[in-house]
């Protein structure tokens, strides 16, 4: 029988099923998408995020670098609902003729009247029942890209899922318990409404869906106003913008500081919200701490 030399029988020895798996390029337009991507294809899928930990996606501005991430993509993920009104641009740039998957698809969206028109409200992914839409496109995406890996998809994203049930239902369980009077929470900008629709927290702010916007004089007088009339005494930041605007309102209404929130980016690795799951978990447990008595 004739025989291998050594070399290319110990390569043959180390070649197996999984270092030949091919692995999935993706971009997602930020951090909160980009877990979801990564928590749903495990290591059958290398994920980069445009907007990094603790970035503001209202604001991106693209790089050259962002470009040729997505020129080398095999898909890209957006959270669409107007929130990346820079992609259109990014992606022609480009050159991506690829799948663009739109993580939103599905969800009933919220609007507002700002100015005399309707914005929607693209900050869908607060909902935890939203969040479960996210997955299921997300897996459902990843399935069509790479059939091959289907089982693995379909087994990583039916565990997810599980998990963000059980979050939303935690939570619409601990803030049942709470007064409604009590339910009120001051942020910097309005990126809380599905929450508070899912789990009856009303959310006050003094600027609209996006971080580009402005409170006027009389909109500060507002919820000044408001939050001294209905005795809300604690404001939280966001980790994304600026909090000196929500500071002075709290300066005017002897508010206090309950922390930071983390409505749309995730922090960095070490940090208390590095993915998903741990920015909502977080993010209720300081609105409830806020809440006690």
């Amino acid at each position: 029988m004739k025989r291998l030399p050594l070399s290319l029988a110990l390569g043959a020895m180390l070649v197996s099923p999984l270092s030949l798996a091919k692995t999935v390029e993706a971009v997602a337009s930020f951090t909160v998408l980009a877990d979801i991507v990564k928590q749903v294809g495990g290591d059958r899928v290398h994920v980069k995020s445009l907007v990094g930990p603790n970035g503001d996606p209202h604001t991106f501005e693209p790089t050259p670098q962002d470009s040729q991430a997505l020129a080398g993509a095999q898909v890209v993920f957006v959270s669409g609902l107007g929130l990346e009104g820079w992609m259109d641009r990014l992606i022609s740039a480009s050159g991506y003729r690829g799948r663009v998957v739109v993580a939103s698809s599905g969800i009933n969206s919220r609007t507002m009247d700002e100015e005399g028109k309707t914005i929607t409200d693209p900050h869908a992914w607060n909902s935890m029942q939203n969040g479960v839409i996210y997955a299921t496109n997300v897996m459902n995406a990843l399935i069509r890209v790479d059939p091959d890996d289907a089982a693995t998809f379909r087994q990583r994203g039916a565990h997810y899922i599980q998990q963000l049930q059980s979050l939303d239902h935690w939570a619409k369980t601990a803030f049942a318990a709470v007064p409604p009077e009590k339910r009120k929470v001051l942020t910097s900008h309005d990126a809380f409404g599905y929450f508070g629709q899912r789990y009856g927290v009303t959310f006050l702010a003094p600027v609209g869906f996006s971080t580009e916007a402005e409170a006027s004089a009389s909109d500060m007088a507002a919820i000044i106003r408001q939050l001294k009339a209905e005795q809300i005494h604690t404001y939280f930041m966001e980790n994304q913008t600026d909090p000196r605007l929500v500071q002075q309102i709290a300066h005017e209404t002897g508010a206090q500081p309950g922390g930071e929130l983390y409505p749309e980016a995730l922090s960095e690795a070490n940090g208390p919200a590095a993915t998903y799951t741990a920015a909502f978990r977080h993010n209720v447990d300081a609105m409830l701490q806020s809440m006690k008595p």
